[in-house]
């Protein structure tokens, strides 16, 4: 009887060593494929045409796709997103500027039409270079999370600032009011694209 219980228990833990091993393994084997995935499996097309693995940046050796250097790219990404901010909080600025005088110029004040247009250059030249400053950065390491999220609600209302801020451009000569729609459109959508981001 003692023997037959204790070939039980030895079967039954050598079972249970076995499959704890197996878990263990399975474990440290997805942990190193995390380990040696260096890119999210999902990329906006100007990152992945950039710093995917055949990406332009990978034919020089700096941005070659190692760990070490992935490492010193997520830097680079933390620096473009920092200058991103910086920058959007500036033409935020401008943006309301260039309202207040849009407005003053509707009511007949045409002696602010240079310094419309001047400030709208500069407005314009901050945007675009906000914008290539996110659509150009280096890519984060893991996709981000399916369903809604702040980040992803900032990359929607990006799609309609920056086709707002296109038609903004094309227009300022030709279609007056469509420009002020337009430009009405882009700025809400911008501030609304700030504010989610940040609360």
């Amino acid at each position: 009887m003692k023997r037959s219980f204790s070939l039980i228990f030895c079967i039954v833990s050598l079972l249970t060593y076995a499959q704890d091993s197996q878990d263990l393994f399975a474990e440290m084997e997805s942990i190193g494929a995390i380990e040696q995935r260096l890119l999210p499996d999902r990329m906006l097309f100007t990152q992945r045409a950039l710093w995917g693995k055949k990406g332009l940046m990978r034919s020089f050796n700096r941005f070659e796709l190692t760990l070490e250097k992935r490492e010193k790219e997520l830097k680079l990404r933390r620096k473009f997103l920092v200058a991103h901010q910086i920058l959007g909080y500036a033409t935020l600025a401008g943006m309301i500027a260039q309202g207040v005088m849009g407005s003053q110029l509707y009511k007949g004040k045409y002696e602010l039409y240079r310094k419309h247009k001047n400030l709208g250059n500069i407005v314009s030249a901050t945007y675009f270079t906000t914008a290539g400053l996110s659509l150009f950065a280096p890519p984060p390491l893991v996709s981000e999370k399916k369903g809604l999220s702040s980040t992803r609600a900032h990359k929607w209302l990006a799609t309609v600032h920056f086709s707002a801020m296109i038609a903004t451009n094309l227009l300022a000569e030709e279609r007056k009011d469509w420009h002020r729609a337009a430009a009405y459109t882009a700025f809400a959508s911008y501030a609304t694209a700030m504010i989610v981001l940040t609360f």
